[in-house]
């Protein structure tokens, strides 16, 4: 008979394993086989009698336990001037933690009675269970300004920076906090206007030099019109939700569903499980879940949350700071798959062959509680060999199973064949200061992948549910290059000695066929970036165009409503094609599918292009002090007034004006994105490798200015021509084909 655990022995190990509580994964721990068992669940019992276990089902756990995220209601000051704060969701049944508020220096004064959104850390060893850092403070929502600060005798002025906005804001002298003369500010309302007719503010924030990194973010929020503050009854609504309830929905609290995400992700919004089907008829197949946190639930058709969701179209992610489409109370709370917490979801039952091939779906809405929360590369780690104390448990029932399902979809992947243009990411580290610490690439994971391709399973299976429930939805589109883009593939392919076959229907596995040829020949970047020049820009519509890069005749977005309305919109079809209440699709919203995809499509460029401007400008600023340094890069784009490189170590993108290619002509074609000297005859193209000097970097901007040094292993070509440079004579029309086949052969025996 195997030895039991004492009582503290087995509550310190589920306190250790929040992730692994059931007697399955308990009496595997402590090595407990046979009639043992009986003994261990007379323990267990014995435990939750005392109260010190409190049983979900068939799992254990911890019932003193808060989520992550929750709101706090703050208490007088104890006799040491300490604050308290009790937790309005509590779930235990036995006495309420204690929380320790912990004020940052920057964090507004709290009284007795103010409620707070918070994160918790737990404390161990002190008379208190968690210390609670301030999010922010519920039922204060102040009118915020940015803009240029400048003083005065008494006080001074605010000079917004948005594009539009033409009044000046008024501070007092005691409400300047400390800020300087042409300071960038952060400011809110603080009274009825000034004598001069302008609106009083108090000064919250100095970030000091407008060009400087910290700045960045907050400059491109304003300048591309991001709304960044929500309005009073937005957080009104938000914070007077509740968490949901079992009520009309499935239990799926006993199923280990786990979160992956990066290490640093601020919110939750999918869940994974997966095991091996047991039905005979399907022979080494596998059953997959995902569970999608249920927006829908707090943000219903016409309300003031919806209203502005729909309004932002997306959350939009900066280096330094989140922009969400929802307020914190949802989107870092209630809709956040925290572990242990009791949350909402839609969750979609996948049955897959032993080839990867999805033979059955069904979608169902229930309560979840994650099993755990992971990221990305303890999870690789544990598949690979080094499991951490936290996915220890969870390799042999939860890990390897999502790896084998994965394996399987990988064997459908390669027959259908989508676009296999795996481009480098880059990330960006700051210091506390907002100043750039590290520019680096991401590694590329498969447990990025095995996450990827659930989720694109999981839209698949929302989009082929509502077609064939004739329901009305979004469809996320990407349709097929344009000729004129295919031409100027092909040229680039010619030139490099490769093919791109012409008179048929362009399909994936052509572009991939592509693709590998150009690994082969060495010409992988040239190729992957034209290719991902010419693809067609991704966008949302209510009718269904397909998805080309994915080679999919139906995709939607599902699986990310807290960050994406588009899925919201899926999410709520789904609601009214099951019958699963009123909070569904909505007729009016129905008649304005079309403009809704028109607005949040634009809202998504919009943050593409902010999140890209901001890069550019931390990377310039990161750049700054290196100017006259040499570095390596690729030519990736070629324009009338000169060549741009993306530098190999960071990834930043500078321009090599004209004048720094050389003492000579240059004939610009468009068509094969090249340049040919008019002296020298050399031809600069998209993928060359160069060696450049850095002549300016501004990081206002985020402007890069080149100089060339090298150009394909070659010191850059000087004219021939003495004295000035002019130009040559107008070609004759008709010219321009000769040219072009002049071009190509050179640059094959080149």
């Amino acid at each position: 008979m195997s030895k039991l655990p004492s009582k503290d022995q087995l509550l310190a190990w589920i306190a250790d394993n929040p992730g692994a509580q059931s007697k399955r994964d308990i009496a595997k721990a402590f090595g407990i086989k046979g009639s043992a068992r009986i003994d261990l669940k007379k323990l267990l019992k014995e435990l939750e009698a005392d109260g010190h276990l409190e049983k979900k089902r068939r799992t254990y756990r911890d019932p003193e336990k808060l989520p992550p995220v929750t709101i706090l209601s703050v208490q007088a000051p104890d006799d040491n001037g300490d604050l308290f704060a009790r937790p309005l969701e509590w779930h235990g049944d036995g006495p309420e933690p204690r929380v320790l508020y912990t004020p940052r220096n920057a964090d507004p004064a709290l009284g007795e009675g103010d409620r707070i959104l918070a994160k918790l850390f737990e404390a161990r060893g002190e008379d208190h269970q968690y210390t609670a850092k301030l999010i922010r403070k519920i039922g204060t929502n102040p009118r915020k300004i940015l803009g240029i600060f400048r003083s005065a005798a008494e006080g001074g002025r605010i000079i917004p920076i948005s594009k539009g906005a033409d009044k000046e804001w008024q501070v007092r002298g005691g409400d300047t906090h400390g800020a300087k003369d042409g300071e960038l500010v952060e400011g809110e309302l603080a009274g009825p206007k000034s004598r001069m007719g302008a609106p009083r503010a108090r000064i919250t924030s100095r970030l000091g030099d407008p060009g400087a990194p910290r700045a960045v973010s907050l400059i491109a929020i304003h300048e591309h019109g991001i709304p960044d503050a929500f309005p009073d009854a937005v957080m009104a609504q938000a914070d007077a939700a509740k968490p949901a309830g079992l009520k009309g929905r499935q239990d799926f609290r006993d199923m280990p569903l786990v979160t992956i995400d990066p290490a640093d992700a601020r919110d939750h919004d999918d869940a994974c499980y997966a095991h091996a089907d047991d039905d005979p008829k399907n022979k080494g197949g596998h059953v997959i879940w995902v569970a999608i946190a249920d927006v829908a639930h707090y943000v219903t058709p016409g309300s003031a949350l919806d209203r502005e969701a729909r309004k932002r179209g997306n959350s939009t992610y900066f280096p330094d700071r989140v922009v969400p489409m929802l307020p914190d109370r949802l989107s870092g709370d209630l809709c956040s798959l925290h572990e242990g917490v009791p949350r909402a979801v839609i969750a979609v039952r996948m049955v897959i062959d032993a080839e990867g091939r999805k033979i059955a779906h069904s979608f169902h809405r229930g309560l979840m509680q994650s099993a755990a929360s992971l990221h990305y590369e303890e999870v690789q780690a544990a598949r690979d060999g080094t499991p951490n104390d936290k996915t220890s448990p969870l390799l042999e029932p939860v890990i390897r199973p999502l790896y084998a399902a994965y394996e399987a979809l990988l064997t459908a992947r390669g027959k259908r064949q989508p676009l296999e243009l795996d481009l480098p990411e880059r990330r960006i580290e700051l210091a506390e200061d907002g100043t750039v610490t590290s520019v680096a690439f991401k590694d590329r994971l498969d447990a990025h992948r095995l996450i990827e391709e659930f989720m694109v399973l999981a839209n698949v299976a929302a989009a082929e549910t509502l077609i064939a429930k004739r329901t009305p939805l979004l469809f996320r589109i990407h349709e097929e290059p344009s000729p004129e883009k295919l031409d100027a593939l092909r040229e680039v392919a010619e030139a490099s000695g490769l093919v791109l076959a012409k008179g048929q229907v362009l399909q994936t596995r052509h572009l991939n066929a592509l693709l590998k040829g150009a690994v082969d020949s060495g010409q992988s970047e040239l190729i992957s970036l034209s290719t991902l020049r010419s693809m067609q820009q991704a966008y949302y519509n209510p009718e269904n165009f397909g998805h080309f890069g994915l080679a999919l005749k139906s995709y939607a977005h599902f699986t990310s409503p807290i960050r994406r309305y588009a899925d919201l919109i899926v999410h709520r079809a789904l609601i009214s094609a099951h019958g699963w209440g009123k909070d569904g699709l909505a007729p009016d919203e129905i008649d304005r599918l079309e403009e809704t995809a028109k607005l949040i499509s634009d809202t998504e460029r919009r943050s593409m292009v902010a999140e890209r401007d901001t890069s550019d400008r931390y990377l310039a600023a990161y750049l700054s002090d290196r100017v006259g340094a040499e570095f390596g890069g690729r030519i990736s784009g070629i324009a009338r007034f000169g060549v741009f490189v993306k530098l190999d170590e960071t990834g930043a993108d500078g321009l090599l004006p004209m004048r720094a290619l050389g003492q000579e002509y240059f004939h610009y074609d468009a068509e094969s994105q090249t340049l040919m000297g008019a002296d020298t005859g050399i031809i600069i193209g998209v993928g060359d490798r160069v060696r450049v000097k850095l002549a300016e970097a501004v990081p206002v901007t985020g402007g890069l200015t080149l100089e060339l040094l090298e150009h394909e292993g070659q010191a850059r070509p000087q004219s021939r021509r003495k004295g000035r440079r002019k130009p040559p004579a107008r070609r004759k029309v008709g010219g321009t084909k000769a040219r072009n086949t002049k071009l190509r052969k050179k640059a094959a025996r080149r």
